[in-house]
């Protein structure tokens, strides 16, 4: 079962872009031998959302730098690629150094 945005999209129709990934994505998997993975597939489009005949492909999603490869799953079906390729890196904070509080301007320097 879809969420509601996902079955909306998909009742108006994919377009030509998504339709040629889907059929990227069924040569890539019709290529591979029945035991090993099929190749990745590269797109640009976050915004397809997973359908279950992508189910066992590897993808690469790009997220403004690399591609990400993602292995479609069971689970991941009515989300979208973006979902798993995130655009950013996320804050590593590290100690605070001087001036970041009030109290800091009379810790004495090293």
């Amino acid at each position: 079962m879809l969420p509601c945005r996902a079955r909306r999209r998909l009742a108006r129709g994919l377009n030509r872009k998504h339709k040629s990934l889907l059929a990227r994505l069924q040569k890539a998997k019709k290529a591979a031998s029945v035991l090993e993975k099929p190749a990745c597939v590269k797109t640009h489009l976050r915004d397809m959302i997973v359908l279950p005949e992508m189910v066992g492909c590897v993808v690469g999603v790009y997220n403004g730098k690399v591609f990400n490869q993602i292995e479609i799953r069971a689970e991941m079906i009515g989300h979208y690629l973006g979902e798993f390729s995130i655009t950013y890196k996320p804050v590593k904070h590290g100690r605070p150094g001087i001036g970041a509080t009030h109290s800091s301007r009379f810790i004495p320097l090293k």
